[in-house]
């Protein structure tokens, strides 16, 4: 055998060591189709000492879910804000204003995952920028995993051609002042409390 075979042989040998231990490619993770009628964007705050609810009814959220490999996993939401609803025309109308959310200039709240990480059986936390009039500030937000299903297959037409299914629970408290949102006036700083209660709940399935 020559010199130039025996070199050919080792580098061929060496390429085919390399892929093995590589070994295959990992799979990315699936992209979740999120159920808009049977997902929510919830909020709470006091108003003197009165808890006081409200959502946003338009959103979009973009879900990457792996179980197998959770760091594989991303989520990204963008909430118009002038969806807000407090059930209270007037006060939608002030928190829609410059004096809290300021629509006219900023209309969205985003965020979007940099990293997802497992803490426990069915537990992520996703951190990334939470933008909110214009303010990014990086955030830790905690998920659950309330649980996960195949559909049988008789079922599956029923439910739009869901194969699987997917619920998830997300909560975190911010503070409004660190956005800018209702700093501008004694009442907003004084009458609703500093403290914000987000709660989000996703349905979503996949086909």
């Amino acid at each position: 055998m020559s010199l130039t075979t025996t070199r050919s042989t080792l580098l061929i040998a060496v390429a085919v060591v390399s892929i093995a231990a590589a070994g295959p490619a990992p799979a990315a993770a699936s992209t979740w189709n999120v159920d808009s009628g049977h997902t929510e964007i919830n909020f709470q705050v006091t108003h003197f000492f009165t808890p006081v609810s409200g959502s946003f009814d338009q959103f979009e959220i973009d879900l990457q879910y792996d179980a197998d490999n959770p760091a594989a996993s991303s989520v990204a939401v963008a909430i118009p804000v002038a969806s807000i609803n407090t059930r209270n025309e007037r006060r939608d109308g002030h928190l829609r204003s410059g004096d809290f959310f300021g629509v006219d200039e900023h209309d969205q709240i985003t965020f979007t995952s940099s990293s997802v990480r497992a803490v426990g059986d069915g537990q992520l936390i996703a951190t990334g920028p939470l933008t909110i009039k214009g303010v990014s500030k990086e955030i830790e937000l905690p998920i659950t995993l309330l649980g996960v299903q195949d559909i049988p297959e008789q079922m599956q037409e029923m439910l739009g051609g869901a194969t699987r299914i997917a619920s998830f629970r997300a909560t975190t408290t911010l503070d409004r002042g660190d956005f800018g949102v209702g700093t501008g006036n004694w009442a907003a700083t004084l009458v609703v409390g500093g403290e914000v209660e987000v709660e989000i709940l996703v349905e979503a399935h996949l086909r």
